[in-house]
């Protein structure tokens, strides 16, 4: 039996953790049904949109709600109970290295909105540099992007990316042919939120970024919890990510990578200023207090949450990130088998590459891959009539071009096996009652 620890009393120092002590000889069958335990998932339904939001495992529920409670009985202390102001220190020196990155580097903030916004308005970007981004890029990205062009008048590029990708080198192709003298930044998402595709984002840095001389903002929403990251090895300047989706943390939260303080970015960019901290109460000190410090701290945050948000990570990082990146492409790649055998004419979006995947799948059963009305139907149908909850997604196939549309299916550390072979076997029999 897996035992579990957790903080169920008084958080001296602020150390709760969350643990799954997984026993020699377990095969990855039995410690994610373990895993499963952990979760208060309706047992009524099959919940497959993690990629919108997570769910919170129990013993971290517990520990948000000691946290809240800390703060309602003494407000005016909490330095007691979790130590030096800014009350994160400890935090991010525990999560930093699950991450592979320094405690320096790592700041807790509100979701990779947050984190975007911080960096996009903190660099100093000016009228006519340039930026690529790619043309599947969240809100996150696009309505800042927006802000600086209509603000400052900053170019802004949405490359094409491959859809159906031959192998990583085609997403190079594609940022490396836009790169132009005045490029100033590249952003980029990790994992795409439209079809699930995997960008190689250590060879775009390596190999086509820092040659160039070109600073890296990576959209890790969907990174942080599905996959193992080792952001030093990325070698990118910024990372973005959310707590709340596959790291299954509480609701505002988030993690920002800066890099050496944004170090190299004075070396691409000599010429201009250093890099503000714009989201923070401490902009004016970034000398005095340091960079983590001053992007950390922006008035009285949600410390409950970010608490709890730590001790999901430790959860993770008992369980193990590399297993859970696997078992999660395992079951998209499971996903992808049985669609292609049960409904051969389905279109896949989602990359069949394992290293281009993660653990969302997009595809689209119809003929007319334009048809939202009929793929909304078929969503809506396939949760009020067999309990199975995903979402649609609509991307164009290239930069301007027409829009189709997707159901995206996401599968993670609480589901299993049968929970992909029930959930296609219920979308073939949903498809050949509705044609």
């Amino acid at each position: 039996m897996a035992t579990l620890t957790g903080p169920m009393a008084a958080i001296a120092g602020g150390q709760g953790r969350s643990t799954l002590n997984i026993q020699p000889g377990w095969s990855d069958d039995k410690v994610f049904k373990e895993v499963r335990k952990l979760f208060l998932l309706d047992r009524h339904a099959t919940y497959m949109n993690i990629g919108t939001t997570g769910s919170m495992p129990k013993p971290v529920l517990d520990s948000y709600d000691t946290y809240n409670r800390i703060v309602a009985t003494s407000p005016w202390d909490m330095q007691g109970e979790w130590g030096a102001w800014p009350y994160t220190g400890d935090l991010v020196a525990r999560i930093a290295p699950q991450f592979g990155c320094n405690a320096s580097e790592l700041v807790m903030t509100r979701n990779t909105t947050d984190g975007m916004v911080s960096v996009l308005h903190g660099l100093d970007l000016r009228e006519g540099d340039h930026v690529i981004a790619t043309h599947h890029e969240h809100v996150a990205a696009t309505s800042p992007l927006w802000v600086l062009a209509d603000r400052l008048g900053v170019q802004v590029e949405y490359v094409s990316i491959p859809v159906f990708p031959g192998s990583e080198d085609d997403y190079l192709a594609a940022i490396e042919a836009a790169i132009r003298p005045e490029t100033r930044l590249i952003v980029m998402s990790h994992v795409t939120y439209k079809t699930g595709a995997v960008l190689p984002v250590a060879r775009i840095c390596d190999d086509v970024a820092v040659p160039n001389g070109i600073p890296t903002l990576i959209d890790g929403a969907h990174g942080s919890g599905m996959l193992s990251l080792d952001l030093h090895a990325i070698d990118c300047d910024f990372y973005a990510a959310s707590g709340h989706k596959w790291q299954c943390g509480p609701g505002g939260t988030g993690l920002l990578y800066v890099r050496d303080g944004a170090a190299r970015r004075a070396e691409f960019w000599p010429e201009r200023k250093p890099m503000w901290a714009v989201n923070s109460s401490l902009a004016h000190y970034v000398d005095r207090f340091g960079w983590q410090t001053a992007l950390q701290y922006k008035g009285n945050d949600n410390y409950p949450a970010l608490r709890a948000l730590a001790d999901v990570c430790d959860l993770w990082g008992s369980i193990g990130r590399d297993r859970i990146e696997s078992w999660d492409k395992d079951l998209s790649q499971l996903t992808r088998d049985l669609i292609r055998e049960q409904l051969p004419d389905a279109v896949l979006y989602t990359p069949d590459i394992r290293e281009l995947t993660g653990g969302i799948t997009a595809f689209n059963p119809f003929t007319d891959q334009a048809d939202l009305s009929t793929l909304t139907q078929f969503r809506d149908r396939l949760r009020e009539e067999y309990g199975y909850i995903v979402r649609t997604t609509d991307f164009e196939l290239t930069s301007g071009g027409e829009a189709v549309h997707a159901l995206r299916i996401s599968t993670h550390l609480f589901h299993d096996q049968g929970d992909v072979e029930g959930l296609v076997d219920a979308m073939r029999d949903l498809f050949e009652r509705m044609v």
